[in-house]
């Protein structure tokens, strides 16, 4: 491993690692086995099952063109094992397809929401503990930024949004002074939001909860990103990607995420036959096995090691048989549909 592959591995600590691997191996142990890591990130959960499972190829796929090029960089020793691919992970069946992978893969891997690379990296505008352009765009050659979003929704939308997607007690005050501040100067710099935000929230209320802000960034970055709604065709894609045997793991990091993956699970794991039926018809028995009780989240020793564990959220399933015609989603969409 060269000076730049260490320094990617050092930058980024996976959360759960060797659990998310344990769950995917029994899957992938079959020669030519392909797992595809819908958030590839750095690679940090794709090096380890290439190392730990031989068996096993990967097909990364990331929509940040950076996050692609320096974990193409960490793991160009796999040699043809790993193909990246520049995608949204909601373009799953698209991808697929286009690799001849039409039959099914053997393992489904997301890990959501911001990754370590665009946390550290200040200039990307996610944190709000570095000023920075207001841009959140995890692919930054397309989509609006932050701070377009801050200058032009009104301020009923503005309010929506703080509220959905960053649970916001002081949504609407936020919004009525974003809106009111960006009539004397547009909206540029991180640090100008930090300092509005914790101008509209009370001083008791910030004295707990971490940087007030937090929630205020969060919303911004999955309206810039459609973080929720790509998720919400995402994982449905996912399990229709998995062949019979094929094992979904995904690790979320806030409720509104987690709901989403809840309830794709949910639907796949419970039978979609009516109620006081004496016998369940073959096709509305469950396709979904659940591989973990609820939502596993991280343990003292793995709080201790990655710090950025403590809000995971890790469910998992396996696929046990076909999705019945009628529960089959047509939620998703290629996509050129959607420009």
């Amino acid at each position: 491993m060269d000076d730049d592959e260490r320094d990617t591995a050092a930058r980024h600590l996976p959360v759960l690692l060797q659990r998310c691997v344990d769950l995917l191996a029994p899957a992938l142990a079959e020669p030519g086995s392909v797992l595809v890591d819908c958030t590839l990130g750095m690679g940090g959960h794709t090096e380890a099952v290439l190392d730990q499972v031989p068996t096993a190829r990967v097909v990364g796929v990331d929509r940040d063109p950076q996050a692609l090029r320096l974990a193409g960089e960490r793991l160009a020793r796999f040699g043809d094992r790993f193909t990246p691919v520049h995608a949204v992970y909601d373009e799953i069946g698209d991808v697929l397809a286009d690799l001849g992978l039409r039959a099914g893969v053997q393992g489904v891997l997301m890990d959501l929401g911001v990754s370590s690379l665009q946390l550290d990296e200040a200039e990307r505008g996610f944190a709000y503990a570095h000023d920075a352009p207001l841009d959140m765009r995890m692919d930054q050659t397309t989509g609006i930024t932050a701070a377009e979003v801050l200058n032009t929704y009104d301020e009923r939308e503005l309010t929506r949004i703080l509220r959905e997607y960053g649970e916001e007690r002081f949504a609407a005050k936020i919004a009525r002074s974003v809106v009111r501040r960006r009539a004397e100067r547009p909206w540029a710099r991180t640090h100008e939001l930090v300092d509005l935000v914790r101008a509209c929230i009370p001083a008791a209320t910030r004295k707990t909860g971490g940087n007030p802000s937090k929630r205020t960034f969060q919303a911004l970055r999955i309206e810039v990103n459609g973080e929720l709604e790509t998720l919400e065709r995402a994982v449905p894609a996912a399990i229709e990607a998995l062949a019979v045997g094929g094992r979904l793991v995904v690790e979320s990091y806030q409720s509104l995420e987690d709901r989403i993956v809840k309830r794709a699970i949910a639907r796949g794991t419970t039978s979609s036959a009516p109620p006081g039926l004496p016998v369940e018809p073959e096709t509305h028995r469950p396709y979904l096995e659940a591989l973990t009780r609820g939502a596993e989240e991280a343990d003292a020793d793995e709080l201790a090691r990655n710090p950025r564990s403590a809000s995971v959220r890790l469910r998992a399933a396996r696929r046990v048989r076909p999705t019945p015609a009628h529960l089959r989603t047509t939620s998703t969409t290629r996509k050129e549909d959607r420009r």
